[in-house]
């Protein structure tokens, strides 16, 4: 009788005690990734009264394959359009989470006697937080229909894409073994040219790919086909120098953008779930509890920075971003928890043998920790900001009522597109010629120079050579667009568009220092540090010299020529000319509700149901099937599984949904996505189409007046009647879907 191989018995072992484990913990209301971790702690070696797994290499495969799988899904959840409808909010405030976070972890790993490429990779860490575990705590808690739940889900989004980034980053850096600004640049510019290239083929050709072999592909050929590419980009991707978890992340991505995107997903779950299972019970593997007993102070002190950290930079990079201080505090105490990209990460710090040996099963044991933490945390996040706003002092609440109270308009929305566009496309634009120009020096020039005059002055002659080529273009790249008339306009505006602007014009300038400092490190072989001072003398320097700035603006002359289409006619609705800025009602944000068959809502009109006068909300979107109604008027009717996009606030949206649950009605299904439909604001001003009319005779199918503040008085939900004065500030929901 043939015996069976190692790695099904070791399979079978693993799901065994994965499922009981799982049981459990279910029972008591924990996180499935915890028991996941104590299964595999189980398992692993460190429990020798229980049948454990007896070759580990084995379960090492297959949990690299959970990890491309798992990356696989994260990327079906992304999607670049998701990364858009995110917004500037999240993405501010994740650059702030993770810059933060990472600092943090860096010092703190150097003052625990860690190496530096150790440090950095905690670092890492320790600014990923976990989706599945916050999305978890907010289902369990009954606060999906928060507003800020959507911010906290938004800046998750974000923190995928810059988690896998940092996973090419760390990797260059690993390789090096030291800070190389060359190495690391061309590494940064092989993975953009590679995320655009697939960026192209996904929104190209793969959606229509997909939508014209949808209606022979069942379930079964649709997982096998799915699976079939994510595997082929994965090979791609290794071949390329990158990651097997770049392209798988990069698949997923790109099969959002399809018509089949949620019909993948459901058909990947499962495959997904068993992998991902192994892989985070290979994880509890590695737990060691000699090694925790021994590093149990730093463990303490992690969880303690992590809860701290978290806190302190999500509250700041959220409150940056124009969010009042009671959303910024509950969203930042959101995120206090260690995630399973810190996982990816330290498996790839072993697998590259570049980390402390002892730092996987600390980081382990702080995740755990902080996961354990999430739920007190959220819930101490509204006595925290009590507190805080107790002792605030009076001119602190005035400074942060003036600088939140910048909502962005639709005028000042078409001032930030022409401004981003320009500034993405020149500074682009320039970033590839002076890389260009650096390539073309090291690979031919100074050589040639060596050649002829070896040594430090062949070096320096080198330098003056490049600086000279390279000083018009870096002066263009930190300048261009800052003194444009929409740079004006949105300065002049509010706070809040002052901080994203100085960030626009920050982040130009560490650009320019970048390249510097990476040209100056690779001539002269000084120190990071001392290639840091010249290069920040250097771009200071060229920033202030006329001569530059003449020749700079010659070339940027030609460059607009040549790249830079013509500028757009200016166009602006006299609906949208004026819009004030208000904060009263800026609270409003949608969720979704899936209307369920057993619901009394089934087979009602909109107008019956009357939901605007019961519970001050509005439906603004219908979703049945592959068709959406925006706007719906009062005699459309609700169907089963009807997609339904409510508006309203917080404490509105909490009785509605408490309501619809007493009465079995409709289930909550979290942050709207919905792309038809938007919320924004107008100014009745003189010029406004608005003026002398009432809410009646303007009230249409492309729009839903929410609201209106006039002085210090807020009107929700006006009656037909409601005649608007100048001054007015309107709140609605407008649809500006392309008609198919």
């Amino acid at each position: 009788m043939s015996e069976l191989a190692p790695l099904i018995t070791d399979l079978g072992i693993i799901l065994v005690v994965a499922g009981c484990v799982m049981i459990l913990f279910k029972w008591l209301k924990q996180p499935v990734i915890l028991g996941y971790i104590v299964a595999g702690f189980i398992t692993g070696p460190s429990v020798s009264f229980l049948p454990t797994v007896s070759d580990t290499s084995d379960i090492k495969i297959w949990a690299d394959i959970g990890v491309i799988f798992l990356l696989f899904a994260m990327g079906l959840e992304f999607s670049f359009r998701k990364l858009l409808n995110v917004g500037l909010s999240a993405m501010v405030a994740t650059v702030t989470i993770v810059c933060g976070m990472m600092f943090l972890g860096y010092v703190a790993g150097n003052m625990m006697g860690f190496s530096h490429i150790t440090s950095l990779f905690l670092g890492g860490m320790l600014s990923m937080s976990s989706t599945a575990i916050v999305f978890k705590a907010f289902n369990d808690m009954n606060l999906l229909q928060q507003k800020f739940t959507g911010i906290v889900l938004g800046i998750l989004v974000v923190e995928d894409l810059v988690g896998v980034v940092m996973l090419v980053v760390l990797s260059t850096l690993a390789a090096s073994s030291q800070f190389e600004g060359t190495a690391l640049l061309g590494s940064l510019m092989k993975l953009v040219s590679f995320l655009v290239f697939w960026s192209v083929l996904g929104i190209y050709l793969l959606p229509t790919l997909i939508n014209r072999i949808k209606r022979f592909v069942s379930d079964e050929i649709l997982l096998v086909v799915s699976l079939g590419l994510c595997l082929l980009m994965v090979m791609i991707a290794v071949r390329a120098g990158f990651s097997s978890a770049l392209g798988a992340f990069v698949m997923g991505s790109l099969l959002a953008e399809t018509s089949e995107s949620e019909r993948i997903s459901r058909v990947v779950q499962p495959v997904k779930d068993l992998f991902a299972a192994v892989f985070f019970v290979s994880v509890g593997m590695m737990i060691d509890p000699m090694v925790i007993r021994d590093y149990i102070v730093p463990i303490l002190l992690l969880t303690l920075l992590v809860l701290a950290g978290q806190s302190f930079f999500g509250t700041f990079g959220v409150l940056l971003s124009g969010q009042p201080l009671k959303l910024a505090m509950k969203s930042g105490f959101s995120l206090t928890q260690v995630g399973e990209f810190a996982f990816i990460i330290a498996s790839l710090g072993v697998s590259l043998k570049v980390t402390d040996t002892h730092l996987y099963p600390i980081i382990v044991a702080v995740s755990v920790i902080t996961t354990f933490c999430t739920p007190y945390m959220i819930r101490f996040s509204e006595p925290a900001y009590r507190f805080v706003d107790r002792h605030l002092p009076v001119w602190g609440k005035q400074a942060l009522s003036r600088y939140v109270s910048g909502s962005i308009s639709e005028k000042h929305q078409n001032d930030w597109h022409r401004l981003l566009r320009g500034m993405i496309v020149g500074v682009s634009v320039y970033l590839v010629l002076c890389i260009g120009v650096i390539v073309i020096f090291f690979s031919k020039i100074h050589p040639f120079i060596q050649g002829h005059l070896p040594g430090l002055q062949g070096d320096l002659l080198g330098a003056l050579i490049l600086l000279a080529v390279l000083s018009p273009l870096l002066w263009a790249m930190v300048v261009k667009k800052n003194h444009s008339p929409e740079f004006r306009r949105l300065w002049a505006d509010n706070l809040v568009n002052r901080g994203a602007l100085s960030s626009l014009v920050l982040i130009k300038i560490i650009l320019c220092i970048t390249i510097v400092m990476s040209v100056v490190v690779r001539l002269f072989n000084v120190a990071s540090g001392l290639g840091l001072v010249i290069a920040l003398l250097v771009v200071a320097g060229l920033y202030f010299s006329k001569r530059i700035r003449k020749r700079s603006l010659e070339i940027e002359e030609q460059f607009e020529a040549n790249f830079q289409g013509p500028d757009e006619e200016k166009k602006s609705s006299s609906l949208f000319d004026g819009v004030g800025d208000t904060t009263s009602l800026s609270d409003l944000h949608a969720v979704d509700f899936t209307v369920q068959p057993n619901s009394v809502c089934v087979g009602k009109t909109l107008k019956t149901l009357a939901f605007r006068t019961r519970y001050r909300v509005n439906i603004i979107t219908i979703g049945r099937g592959d068709a959406v109604i925006d706007i719906p008027q009062g005699d459309e009717m609700l169907y089963p599984y009807d997609k339904i996009t409510v508006v309203g606030t917080d404490e509105d949206l909490s009785q509605f949904a408490r309501a619809l649950e007493q009465k079995e009605a409709c289930a909550g299904g979290g942050t709207s996505s919905r792309k038809g439909t938007r919320i924004t604001n107008v100014c009745v001003d003189e010029h406004s189409s608005l003026l002398g009319k009432s809410v009646g005779e303007v009230k249409s199918d492309r729009a839903i007046i929410l609201g209106v503040e006039r002085g210090k008085e807020v009107v929700k939900n006006p009656s037909p009647a409601f005649v608007f004065q100048s001054g007015d500030i309107v709140w609605m929901v407008a649809s500006f879907r392309k008609p198919v």
